[in-house]
């Protein structure tokens, strides 16, 4: 059956059946508590929680209802999880939902907390995520894949990165200007970047650092903000639907991603153009694109002493007349991911990380990017 089917059977049995059943048995439905039902059914999140055997003991409690108000947390965007616990409390509809039937049923912020544990070593989120992917976007051909990255601010204290130490301590230090004739030459690093080419995926994610760290970026006004945490990339494919994520220090640079990040997206979809921003001006990073099959469009970085194209008189008097090449009216569709990245922030909890480590704040984000997901992919049928 084609995916657009699939879809519609999908939205028709929970527009049609879902919605009136669900009203008759728990009352009455607000428009979050539809939105959630959506995610619920789109992400099945249930399934990907690992079963406890039966053991001697209490047994604990039902971790795919707790995968599910978490979920409920992103939709809902509420902050902490004691206002997730309040909220199971009071709002019964909501409750029975998650799958807890009265209040003395909804467990301790205690129990959440472990749970949440469980669900980070695990990657619940991610694998849910993965899965969706596969099942709605894999059949489909993807126009563009809009790269770009956010920060994500923690209350936690950054890493300090040890100082490099040359493998030989023996070896003097060079002084400054032009070296003397005879002496020893200093061997060059080979950037990160320039490695990754010929690198497995597994070593470029293990090779990137994942810590807490100081980030820097400067905005569209021109003014430079600094946060300290991680730093969130994004690739986004058209309809505003996040395909892979990555979770790294806050004072790596976007282009140290960009080539495992588009290793990943070409494993899950099929996609025809990769769209980023100056930030990706990087011959390796087209010439990794271009490899993959994909065709980059990349904004320029007005390096100094290189003259670029945009600069040239026929640049300069298509700017006059107005005219827009293909890769100019492709180029705009880049808003996409600032959308998702906004969206995530604003509605999907995004901005409020109360967790500390690289497991946890990408597993917080992850229960954002499934609810987001869910919704953007039955947007494109409704």
């Amino acid at each position: 059956m084609p995916l657009r089917s699939t879809l519609t059977a999908s939205w028709d049995h929970i527009q049609g059946s879902l919605f009136p059943r669900l009203h008759s048995e728990i009352g009455p439905l607000t428009s979050q508590h539809e939105r959630l039902i959506i995610v619920l059914e789109a992400a099945n999140i249930g399934a990907f929680v690992a079963r406890w055997p039966t053991k001697p003991g209490r047994p604990p409690c039902d971790r795919a209802a707790l995968a599910r108000a978490f979920l409920g947390k992103s939709v809902l965007g509420l902050p902490t999880t004691a206002a997730l616990i309040e909220r199971l409390e009071i709002d019964g509809a909501l409750r029975r939902l998650c799958g807890w039937e009265g209040r003395r049923e909804v467990p301790s912020e205690a129990t959440f907390s472990r749970a949440f544990d469980e669900f980070a070593a695990a990657d619940l989120a991610g694998r849910a995520h993965e899965a969706m992917i596969a099942k709605t976007q894999k059949p489909r051909l993807i126009g563009h894949i809009c790269r770009d990255s956010t920060a994500i601010p923690v209350r936690e204290a950054r890493v300090k990165t040890p100082t490099l130490v040359s493998e030989s301590k023996s070896t003097p230090k060079r002084s400054r200007g032009r070296p003397k004739k005879g002496a020893p030459s200093v061997p060059k690093v080979e950037r990160r970047i320039v490695r990754q080419a010929g690198m497995s995926l597994a070593a470029m994610l293990a090779e990137l650092p994942k810590t807490c760290g100081v980030g820097a970026k400067v905005d569209a006004k021109r003014h430079l903000t600094t946060w300290t945490g991680y730093k969130l990339h994004v690739d986004v494919a058209d309809g505003d639907i996040p395909i892979t994520c990555l979770l790294t220090s806050a004072s790596l640079h976007d282009n140290q991603v960009a080539i495992p990040l588009a290793t990943m997206t070409a494993a899950r979809v099929t996609s025809l153009y990769d769209v980023m921003d100056c930030a990706y001006d990087v011959p390796e990073i087209a010439a990794h694109s271009r490899r993959l099959g994909h065709v980059p469009i990349i904004a320029e970085n007005p390096r100094c002493g290189i003259k670029h194209t945009r600069h040239t008189t026929e640049a300069r008097a298509r700017r006059v007349i107005r005219f827009r090449d293909a890769e100019a009216i492709r180029f705009a569709e880049r808003s996409a991911s600032e959308r998702v990245n906004a969206a995530l922030k604003d509605t999907y909890g995004g901005r409020f990380v109360r967790v500390r480590g690289n497991a946890k704040v990408m597993c917080h984000l992850m229960f954002g990017v499934v609810a987001l997901t869910a919704e953007a992919v039955f947007r494109l049928i409704t």
